[in-house]
């Protein structure tokens, strides 16, 4: 089941084991229980502090992780391969002891949820979301009695899982509670629990406040940190968007790596800086130049103040504004296809957008669905030849230029889209089971209430300086009218940024 690196890693990561754990399986005499049986037994192998059970669980192949004589709460029903592998690692740990990467306040705030939430999430194995959405329930489980969470592999569970288009999909008490990727403070804001405002209130002033938490956000941090800066961060997740993000094979002296790997060095190397004041799970929602500070204002009404702002707040997909979308997504309408392209196995689906993400996604797609059809709305797709040519190499997959997606069709779930032919100025009907959106970004820059310069595309306008309209303001990255969005482009904007700052601070 495990192969012998995996198995090297494993057996090092179990010695951070700090008790005993107890897997108590629910198998039966189907191929999917063999295999859970041979990778618990093999876990279990590894380590003296593991051992396993057999009882009777709700879903056959399943098994809980407990303490013994303690039920935490954590269930994996299915097996926890894939992405998903860490989270099993990462529950062994903490169910035998090992403490949790969280601040205090917010384990403060999962403690204190006082009534029963029983969590069920959908997952797929692929999907690059699902392990963070996955270890966050799992964790709230462990710190709350309340709290119960169980991870669905909808691969194995096809019948309960038939009507999930789009994953992770979260369940409460057996209602729809939420779809994608979401963070502990994320589901915490969304049962009603926020972070408490005096944890920021009394915060000193910062030299430099960098809003955002991906590859430009961590970048002008560790430059402002090595400044001698006092820094901080406020960030829904670090990564941001990069997360999401699969395979990343033009960063320069990295041949090859993921987004969640990418992230989670960045991190790394942001903890390395202790000036550094990382604020994650919190939002800023306005700013205001005062004539002492720059005050921040943050989605739990706390307000923050610093000499000098950086803003590099990002971006997400762009929807395609069309009748249809906005009640079908998640019901067939998509936007990542690492995440749900297996949810859409052996049926026809549709990728709009001829860039190289939406190029990529249909490449990626034609190795799982019947047929890819793909949308360009000009005469030509703009992706990298190199893609191209992969594409036009692959017999299930039909390419359409000139095409305007005009609406999405469907009841209860995608069932095809309307495309008006540009060049003939026809309508034209596909009938389709699903459609992953891949038109570009839209920068987040709705907080702002224009107080600073946009574009016509509310992007942050910015000079070569990567200073904004107000002094003492900054930007960096995708939320910025920078041409190229690139990883490696956001962090040279990052730094480029975060040397201006410090300039600032010198000269005034």
């Amino acid at each position: 089941m495990l192969n012998d690196e995996l198995k090297s890693q494993l057996k090092q990561l179990l010695q951070l084991m700090e008790g005993d754990v107890e897997l108590r399986a629910s198998l039966g005499s189907d191929d999917k229980s063999k295999e859970l049986k041979e990778l618990l037994d093999e876990v279990s192998s590894m380590s003296s502090n593991i051992s396993v059970e057999e009882t009777d669980l709700k879903r056959t192949p399943s098994f809980t992780v407990n303490r013994p004589g303690e039920d935490t709460g954590v269930t994996f029903a299915g097996l926890p391969m894939g992405h998903e592998f860490n989270s099993l690692v990462l529950a062994l740990l903490q169910v035998s002891g090992r403490p949790p990467k969280e601040e205090q306040a917010v384990i403060d705030q999962i403690k204190a949820l006082d009534r029963p939430l029983h969590f069920e999430t959908y997952i797929s194995l692929t999907c690059q979301k699902c392990p963070d959405v996955v270890q966050a329930l799992n964790l709230m489980s462990l710190l709350n009695p309340n709290i119960t969470h169980t991870m669905i592999d909808g691969a194995i569970f096809k019948e309960e899982s038939e009507n999930i288009m789009a994953v992770p999909a979260i369940f409460l008490n057996g209602e729809e509670f939420g779809n994608g990727r979401m963070t502990v403070q994320d589901i915490l804001t969304s049962l009603g629990s926020q972070a408490d405002p005096s944890e920021f209130n009394d915060k000193a002033p910062y030299d430099v406040l960098i809003l955002g938490g991906g590859p430009a956000s961590g970048t002008s941090a560790i430059y402002t940190a090595r400044k001698g800066l006092r820094t901080g961060i406020v960030a829904d997740r670090i990564g941001g968007q990069v997360n999401d993000t699969a395979a990343i094979e033009n960063f320069v002296t990295v041949k090859e790596t993921d987004g969640p790997k990418f992230s989670s060095a960045l991190e790394d190397h942001i903890k390395q800086y202790d000036d550094i004041d990382v604020m994650t799970g919190v939002r800023a929602s306005g700013i205001e130049k005062t004539d002492e500070d720059i005050v921040i204002t943050l989605d739990n009404d706390a307000q923050l103040r610093s000499k000098t702002v950086i803003i590099a707040t990002g971006a997400r997909w762009r929807k395609l504004q069309v009748p249809g979308e906005d009640e079908l997504i998640n019901k067939g309408v998509a936007f990542c296809p690492h995440c749900d392209g297996p949810l859409f196995e052996g049926k026809d689906v549709a990728v709009v957008g001829g860039g190289n993400s939406g190029v990529e996604a249909a490449i990626d797609l034609a190795g799982i669905v019947k047929h890819v059809t793909l949308l360009e709305r000009n005469a030509e797709l703009k992706a990298d030849d190199v893609l191209q040519q992969r594409l036009n190499s692959l017999s299930n997959v039909t390419v359409i230029k000139q095409a305007q997606t005009t609406e999405v069709i469907g009841e209860e779930s995608v069932t095809g889209l309307k495309y008006n032919d540009i060049s003939a100025n026809e309508e034209h009907t596909i009938e389709l089971d699903g459609i992953f959106v891949q038109i570009g970004l839209l920068p987040n820059t709705e907080w702002l209430d224009e107080y600073v310069e946009l574009n016509e595309a509310k992007e942050i306008t910015i000079d070569r300086k990567n200073a904004t309209s107000v002094p003492g303001i900054f930007a960096a990255g995708d939320v910025t009218d920078d041409r190229n969005k690139q990883i490696i482009i956001s962090m040279g904007a990052g730094a480029n940024a975060a040397l201006n700052a410090f300039d600032y601070i010198i000269r005034h």
